[in-house]
């Protein structure tokens, strides 16, 4: 395998983020939840603190985490530290945080995106989720210029307009890697799902749109849902059904063969199926619609906190990210698993993640797979899932 094929899909998880800090509920006056246990909120409030206080003593004097060729990375400790629940540090912003903003700012390029040298559309969406979450105006020109370039990296292949292939309509990586994919794709919608407040007074050249329909046809053809989704590997066996795949053709959890037909079925796998679930919400599809009942079924039958379904521990802290930002956005407060429980998801992740902090406050995967031994990214997937369960509380 090429090294660069190599280094995307290491990086291919690094793909949603915490809400836009404006968007984020407000605390006040308001009946206190079910379920609500302050002495576990509190418990996650100083996990957060720690997590975050590891972030500001860990960035280089340049202003990135990780690398400097990769906006992204940086784009995520960012995100992390402005959705701190007490919104401390967008009123206050640290150096460090500053720092982070000169990185991202001076990675902007002239035709909009915020890039290095390659992965335009995947360091630009990441960018864009960081520049909306800092709610500051004085970013909103250059999110403005992301936010075109975004919708014009939207794939169509063969004739312009028409939806010739089932990677029309996606988003992928950028530059010469065209084609679309599941994760980069879910990245660009909620980058632009996010910033739709920058185009909804504009007459600007740079307001156009995504096509969401279009969209929505490439998340079928990653579902395992026949009537949804006409490729032959879509599956209707209980095991896949609903689920979600890497892109059209290929699986990250592997396929099987029936020796009988030879017909080839996917395999879903648990971060790709919150995936989907979120590119669904981000496309506004309501809760009862059959796609977004699908995965949700599918999710259900495969809720586990121990590893990433169908992935083992590759991919852990992304998956237990994904799940946060996945049920908390269809706005599932308990869940029914496959044996009838109902479980408190919030309780759980917040437990898990809590387990899982190292003495120092960060967090680190086992298992490299997809950078996961990267601190700092996995510190930041932490973080915002805690965040937000931390506003569930």
């Amino acid at each position: 395998m090429r090294p660069n094929l190599l280094l995307l899909l290491a990086l291919a998880p690094l793909v949603a983020t915490s809400v836009h800090a404006a968007d984020a509920p407000k605390r006040g006056p308001v009946p206190v939840p079910l379920g609500h246990d302050e002495s576990l909120r509190h418990e996650v409030q100083r996990a957060i603190d720690r997590g975050l206080a590891w972030l500001l003593a860990n960035q280089n004097s340049n202003g990135w985490w990780t690398t400097p060729d990769h906006p992204a990375v940086t784009a995520l400790p960012l995100i992390a530290l402005n959705g701190e629940p007490s919104g401390r540090f967008l009123k206050n912003p640290p150096p460090q945080i500053r720092r982070g903003y000169a990185h991202l700012l001076a990675s902007a390029k002239p035709d909009g995106g915020i890039y290095a040298t390659n992965m335009a559309n995947y360091n630009t969406s990441l960018a864009l989720l960081a520049l909306v979450s800092a709610n500051r105006p004085d970013y909103d020109a250059v999110a403005r210029k992301a936010r075109a370039f975004i919708v014009g990296t939207q794939v169509d292949f063969g004739e312009k307009g028409r939806l010739d292939t089932p990677f029309d309509g996606g988003v992928g990586y950028g530059n010469k890697y065209s084609h679309s994919d599941l994760n980069n794709t879910l990245i660009a919608l909620e980058a632009l799902y996010h910033s739709k407040r920058l185009i909804a007074d504009s007459k600007a050249a740079d307001n156009k749109d995504l096509d969401w329909q279009a969209a929505i046809r490439f998340l079928q053809h990653c579902q395992n849902l026949p009537g949804s989704n006409p490729e032959s590997w879509a599956s209707a066996d209980p095991a896949n059904k609903g689920g979600f795949i890497y892109y059209p053709g290929h699986s990250m959890a592997g396929g099987a063969t029936n020796s009988q037909t030879g017909r080839v079925a996917l395999r879903s796998y648990g971060s790709a199926s919150y995936a989907g679930l979120l590119s669904y919400v981000y496309a506004d599809l309501k809760r009862d619609d059959a796609r977004v009942t699908a995965v949700l079924d599918w999710l259900r039958a495969n809720y586990t906190l121990e590893e990433n379904p169908g992935m083992g521990a590759q991919g852990l802290y992304y998956y237990l990210h994904l799940l946060t930002k996945g049920l908390t956005a269809a706005q599932v407060h308990e869940l029914e698993t496959k044996d009838g429980r109902r479980v408190n998801w919030r309780r759980d992740v917040a437990l898990r993640l809590m387990n899982l902090q190292q003495r120092d406050g960060s967090w680190e995967n086992d298992n490299a797979r997809w950078w996961e031994k990267e601190t700092a990214l996995t510190t930041s997937y932490a973080l915002i899932a805690l965040e937000l369960v931390w506003r569930g509380l």
